[in-house]
């Protein structure tokens, strides 16, 4: 065999060699990490420092370390650099959802109790009655529906026994009655049809109980539903980040075995996990969010994943949670753990000092709420922003 013969067979084996090496790192890349895997990998090194998380605590959390996302709205910056969501979208007749930096399956809890009609935020009418009323009477009277176009609707009745204003309840007596009807909302201000429509179905609910119905200007009420809605446009605020891969994809498993880590527990809907409030009844503080379909798979651990979201709904989420802190450290702690990078939904790395620019302007917009009376979190700033 010739020299000549003998390179090529030598090159052909070393270009075979490649191409067998080059296919089995695409299949490694293309191969979800498990929890299984990391796992194992924890018990090799068990000799070595283990990196473990525990709930997030924003006291820990070092400023040089955090990566970064943004606000937009009356006094926010708008760079295109920053990739949160602050947003205001409009005022007047205008819907104004919020425009957030990642598309979420986002649901805040309830509270454990009904937040009541609260004149900051609701018309009320007063229901003016001869005697006392059962509770068994008030909820017959009913009317079907709880909302007034896309407005809540409700109907309280002041309890004979303890002096407080709640929802009719069977076994109880009342001894005045107000109906109210929300100001305004995500979907807009209450405008003058939808004030009618409050005035008609009151007036049919008060004529069933033998209530005498005392309405408030129509045109003032809309004036003021109008100029709320204008400050809740200015000031509402969805807050995100995408976290994506840099190699290897990413399994449920590998990302909810991460995320637990930091307290993250499962949320109601597939592919999202949540960071739960202080307080029973109060949103999440942070949502993680990822494809709903991988989530549901017949195998989820093959489902691979290459990006996530953590998001906050900052109106939501009370100030002294230090939600933006925490969100932070989350991505901070997810993007070390499983080998991921923060970035905006464009894809583009977020810096340090965007992060601190947005944290403030998050104190900017706390403080513009609290001196509303709609601080964070409040039952009153809950219902206003949705």
């Amino acid at each position: 065999m010739s020299t000549l013969q003998i390179s090529l067979a030598i090159i052909g084996g070393l270009v075979l060699a490649g191409v067998v090496a080059y296919n089995a790192w695409v299949t490694r890349q293309s191969t979800p990490r498990t929890a299984r895997e990391t796992e194992d990998h924890a018990e090799r090194s068990s000799n070595e420092p283990a990196m473990s998380h525990g709930p997030l605590d924003p006291q820990e959390h070092s400023e040089a370390d955090r990566i970064e996302p943004v606000l937009d709205g009356e006094s926010l910056a708008s760079e295109e650099t920053r990739a949160g969501a602050l947003h205001g979208s409009g005022t007047g007749e205008a819907v104004r959802p919020p425009v957030p930096l990642v598309t979420l399956n986002h649901v805040i809890p309830s509270p454990e109790k009904r937040p009541g009609l609260d004149a900051l935020i609701d018309v009320i009418a007063p229901l003016s009655l001869d005697s006392v009323v059962s509770g068994e009477a008030v909820l017959a009277a009913l009317p079907s529906t709880r909302r007034v176009g896309s407005k809540p609707f409700a109907i309280e009745g002041l309890n004979e026994n303890t002096g407080e204003w709640e929802s009719a309840r069977p076994g109880q007596r009342y001894s005045a009655l107000q109906a109210g009807v929300q100001l305004a909302n995500r979907s807009g201000h209450l405008n003058e049809i939808e004030f009618s429509e409050f005035v008609v179905k009151t007036q049919a609910f008060a004529d069933a109980v033998g209530a005498a119905p005392d309405f408030p200007d129509m045109l003032a009420e809309v004036a003021r539903a109008r100029e709320l809605d204008t400050f809740a446009s200015g000031h509402d605020a969805q807050l995100g980040f995408m976290l994506r891969a840099r190699r290897a994809a990413w399994s449920p498993g590998y990302v909810t075995q991460h995320a637990s880590r930091l307290g993250f527990v499962p949320g109601v809907l597939p592919g999202r996990l949540v960071l739960a409030g202080s307080q029973p009844g109060q949103a999440p503080i942070l949502s993680l969010s990822y494809d709903a379909q991988a989530a549901m798979a017949e195998d989820p651990e093959q489902s691979a994943l290459r990006e996530i979201a953590l998001s906050l709904e900052v109106t939501h989420v009370p100030r002294n949670e230090q939600p933006f802190v925490r969100l932070r450290q989350a991505a901070t702690a997810l993007a070390d753990a499983m080998d991921g990078v923060v970035t905006d939904d464009a894809g583009q790395p977020l810096s340090a000092e965007v992060m601190d620019s947005i944290g403030a302007d998050l104190e900017s917009l706390y403080e513009a709420l609290e001196a509303r009376d709609l601080a964070a979190g409040s039952a009153q700033a809950r219902r206003l922003f949705s």
